[in-house]
């Protein structure tokens, strides 16, 4: 086959859920694939690692990007004689003049489901797009069981077009000496003592807010003082957060480490006694698969994608009940049994899923596609 990605998301998405699946699905995929050919849209930095005996790299101008969707790629795909055509970031910037075969991901579909949690103009630009998205692809890959309901339940389509393919932590996240992450973590965000851990965004919807309260009914109650550290740049309701911690006079339990580059986030996870990620909702989550990975202790939310990723290898809580947040806190904080079950099932877990794994599914579907469509043409 002769495949095009457009990778150019790599770059654009840094740091973020789309930024990371597309990275490592292309730098996975053209690692196990040396028979198939990959023709990559790039923008940007980095691309020296994805040149290959199998692979060409063409540039394309962010400032033009709708020049390049809308009339270059067409064209391009058919001089190219592209056989498929892979759009990671949601499938946004799909032409209706492609010829090839397309397949888009779909992470979620959050605009549809939780509306008041996004930005208006991304909202506008979701509800716009993704009708014309759904019809005009061949294929679509999701990243859960969970999100293909969604999917179905918003778009009356055959389910057998919607490809499963579930997300992985990098390796990067694995278990790291204590003691060094906790010097480390000193000397770089000055927290001293032992602490609670939540990594994510500030989007309503991953209910920090929550486990702040909880936080600041629940510390009085625990065996020792502890900290709790909130990473993640302060957009979305990152500022009226700190506002809350201010209100609730926490400043000096709560600490906001603003943006943390990502080679320290192992260190984080590491370095914590539990991660919390009380969200509300999710495609995927990958946060709580990255401290399983590093064996930290994890308690996260029962509803919609998670309890699919974490398993019984959390300690799974309703996130609108604070006292069920409450407890869980203080039962893994105040008993050494339970942090130590929760690590080992951690870790087992997360070995299930790897971004290997994600690039043989999609490679799979890939295949079948095509040859489904090659068939019954």
């Amino acid at each position: 086959m002769r495949i095009a990605i457009d990778a150019r998301g790599i770059n654009w998405y840094r740091g973020t859920g789309i930024g990371t699946y597309t990275e490592k699905l292309l730098e996975n995929l053209i690692n196990i694939d040396s028979e198939n050919y990959y023709h990559i849209y790039w923008s940007g930095y980095g691309y020296e690692k994805y040149k290959q005996e199998n692979t060409r790299l063409l540039m394309a101008s962010k400032k033009h990007h709708r020049f390049f969707e809308q009339y270059f790629f067409p064209y391009n795909l058919s001089k190219e004689e592209i056989d498929l055509y892979h759009i990671p970031q949601n499938g946004i910037g799909l032409s209706e003049d492609i010829r090839c075969k397309s397949i888009v991901t779909i992470h979620d579909l959050i605009p549809y489901v939780m509306p008041e949690t996004v930005g208006k103009g991304y909202l506008t630009k979701f509800l716009k797009e993704m009708p014309k998205v759904v019809a005009n692809s061949s294929a679509i890959l999701t990243v859960s069981e969970w999100s293909k309901k969604d999917i179905l339940k918003f778009f009356p389509i055959d389910e057998n077009k919607i490809y499963v393919t579930p997300l992985a932590a990098d390796s990067k996240y694995k278990p790291l000496d204590k003691e060094k992450c906790r010097a480390f973590l000193q000397e770089q965000y000055n927290i001293t003592k032992p602490f609670i851990l939540y990594i994510g965004g500030f989007s309503s919807r991953k209910n920090v807010r929550s486990l702040i309260i909880a936080f600041s009914k629940l510390y009085k109650k625990l065996d020792k003082e502890y900290n709790l550290v909130i990473v993640g740049a302060n957009r979305d309701d990152g500022q009226k957060l700190t506002e809350l911690s201010t209100n609730l006079d926490l400043s000096s339990k709560i600490i906001f480490t603003g943006f943390a580059p990502e080679d320290h986030l192992p260190i984080l996870y590491c370095g914590s006694e539990v991660f919390v990620y009380p969200s509300l909702y999710e495609g995927f989550g990958l946060p709580p698969l990255e401290a399983m990975n590093c064996g930290t202790p994890v308690i996260t939310s029962k509803v919609t994608s998670i309890p699919e990723v974490v398993g019984d290898a959390g300690m799974l809580i309703d996130p609108n009940s604070a006292a069920e947040l409450m407890d869980a806190i203080e039962k893994v904080l105040c008993s050494d049994k339970i942090k130590a079950e929760l690590r080992v099932k951690g870790l087992k877990r997360a070995s299930e899923f790897s971004w290997k794994n994600t690039s043989k599914k999609t490679l799979e579907a890939y295949t079948e596609v095509y040859n489904y469509l090659e068939t019954n043409l």
